[in-house]
């Protein structure tokens, strides 16, 4: 009981290790960053205004997609502004309190997308499967009933995970991360993690398989739809409305899969570091990236809303 007092008292606060201790290197990923950051604001603000704007965005899918770019600039909001600070800092330090938020906070948010790109493969297969009946089936009572449920269940499997984290004493206070991530917090651990590694590798499961599971099975229906139309350029059509999602759920799904379902032990922490980095910077970037420029309808509403700027000024 000593030992477990002592370590609690003493743990509060952490030193985080950034990705590099050359301070060329960190200026130079902070330049890089700080631009990533930039565009991934920009970017996702511009997705929401256009949805906001534009009434022929007003549909399912549009919807979907404005609550996936408002769960992406939170979750980069959650990372960015602190990693940008400890570049230019000497002291790379962070509260407890401020450790255990922002733990919670990444958790949520992630799992909250997981789910959410989840019911947006069953938004791509009612529109590609269904089409006759897609706006009785994708009312507006569901559309909102999935999105909460997306983040009720995120909030919750990271209130599960922060707590049962936490809870155990905690020896050292030195993070090998640039954030608070589950897998390295662990790591600073007095007692045996075994159980909380289960817990973790479980949550994983159920976070991002569960909705992986639906996406293979919605887009296996979908292509399978895709195959019975004669026309080509029908089926381009069909495809087209799916390429996009297609796209962030392999990069979004990927990377989750390579950092929590995989063995530990073929894994490093510099390369976790890599794939953490990529979700929590490039990932949110790429996503407003991909739905509008893959996208004529986004595209067609940002030209609308840059000519009514135009006759303005």
């Amino acid at each position: 009981m000593g030992q477990e007092n002592k370590s609690q008292i003493w743990v509060r606060e952490f030193i985080l290790l950034v990705l590099s201790s050359d301070w060329v290197t960190q200026v130079s990923l902070f330049v890089l960053i700080l631009a990533m950051y930039v565009v991934t604001t920009v970017g996702n603000v511009l997705i929401l205004a256009l949805i906001r704007l534009d009434s022929r965005l007003h549909t399912p899918m549009y919807f979907f997609l404005s609550v996936l770019s408002f769960v992406d600039l939170c979750y980069s909001n959650s990372f960015a502004p602190q990693m940008l600070a400890h570049f230019l800092s000497a002291q790379k330090s962070i509260p407890f309190h401020s450790c255990v938020l922002q733990l919670y906070v990444s958790l949520a948010l992630g799992g909250s997308e997981f789910f959410l790109l989840g019911a947006m493969a069953y938004d791509r297969y009612v529109a590609v499967c269904h089409p006759l009946h897609y706006i009785v089936i994708m009312h507006g009572g569901l559309c909102l009933g999935l999105a909460a449920g997306c983040l009720v269940a995120g909030f919750m499997n990271s209130l599960m995970e922060t707590i049962i984290t936490f809870r155990l004493p905690l020896c050292h206070n030195v993070i090998n991360h640039f954030a608070c991530e589950i897998l390295a917090v662990l790591q600073l651990a007095c007692v045996d993690i075994s159980f909380n590694k289960i817990m973790v590798a479980i949550s994983g499961f159920l976070v991002i398989m569960l909705p992986c599971s639906l996406v293979l099975f919605s887009y296996g229906r979908i292509v399978a739809a895709i195959l019975r139309i004669r026309s080509t350029q029908g089926r381009r059509k069909a495809f087209g409305t799916c390429a996009s999602h297609l796209t962030v759920v392999c990069m979004c799904f990927g990377a989750a899969i390579f950092t929590y379902l995989r063995p530990q032990s073929a894994s490093s922490m510099e390369e976790e570091k890599m794939v953490a980095l990529f979700y929590v910077v490039v990932a949110p970037m790429l996503n407003p990236l991909i739905y509008s420029l893959r996208n004529k309808e986004v595209m067609a509403a940002l030209q609308k809303v840059s000519e009514k700027f135009r006759d303005k000024l």
